[in-house]
Order: structure tokens, then C-alpha cells, then sequence
């Protein structure tokens, strides 16, 4: 549906920064979307030993971001902070051992003008990589609702 520089519009994420390639489907309530960049030798949050799994909590808020951007159109992208992480499980160590593309998937639990809150998962080589619940607080403050 949405491509990676559609995408780049919606978020604050620059460059290398936007780690989404796709949106594959969303409603009011969900959102999933796909993406490579975990394949990136030169991918911002690598560390010495490779990717970690717990990059995946940023492409889940990314997701998430770009959920309420659908959710709620603006002119430019809301900014806002990761507020809080609960129930969060990894099912694997490192992302970028993973061969198949990284599916994410967002499901708003609760959304009001000050952010949200989402259950996310991904998943990549037929398996969930790591779950859990994620808070997005706007830093801005717009008054359309989620």
C-alpha cells in the first residue's frame, strides 16, 4: 500500500533512520508492515555482534507512528517519544540472522490525543521474533484524535 519513501513522509526518520520498506495492510485498528534494512551491514542500530532483536521495538514504533499518521493526516510528522515498554519477549537474538523479510505488526490497544498504546510482534523466518505492548507519547500537540 505505502512504499518506503511514503513512509519516510509520515515519520520523523530520516535516512537510514526509516527502517520501514512497506505498509502491507491497516485498518483503525492495525497496522503490519514489512522491511530489508535489518540486512544492512551498515544498518544505525547494529552493534559489534550484529543487529539485535531489541532493534525490533524501534521498527515496531515505527510502525506504530506510521499507524497514527494514517489514523490522523497532518501536514507534517508528529514527533514523539517511546514512553513506556511492558511484556516484551524475544524470541531470538540478533535480527539480522534472519534470512526472510521482517514482518511487524501494530494493534492500537488505546489512542487519544497524547499517544497510544500498541501490542506488536515480529516476525521473520516463520517464527516471532519478539513481542510486547509499547507506549508513544507526542511530543507535539495536535488535537485530532487516534
Amino acid at each position: 500500500m505505502l512504499g518506503r519513501a511514503e513512509i519516510a513522509a509520515r515519520i520523523p526518520h530520516a535516512g537510514r533512520m526509516c527502517l520501514l520498506d512497506r505498509v502491507l495492510d491497516w485498518d483503525a485498528g492495525h497496522i503490519r508492515c514489512g522491511a530489508e534494512s535489518h540486512h544492512a551491514a551498515d544498518h544505525p542500530l547494529r552493534e559489534g555482534g550484529g543487529l539485535p532483536v531489541w532493534a525490533a521495538i524501534e521498527y515496531a514504533a515505527q510502525a506504530a507512528a506510521v499507524h497514527v499518521s494514517l489514523l490522523q493526516p497532518a501536514a507534517k510528522p508528529r514527533l514523539g517519544v517511546l514512553g513506556r515498554l511492558r511484556d516484551v519477549r524475544p524470541g531470538c537474538e540478533w535480527l539480522d540472522r534472519i534470512a526472510s523479510e521482517l514482518l511487524i505488526e501494530a494493534t492500537l490497544m488505546h489512542g487519544d490525543p497524547s499517544g497510544g498504546i500498541y501490542a506488536f510482534e515480529a516476525h521473520g523466518d516463520g517464527r516471532q521474533l519478539l513481542q510486547g505492548r509499547l507506549t508513544i507519547a507526542f511530543t507535539d500537540h495536535a488535537s485530532s484524535h487516534a
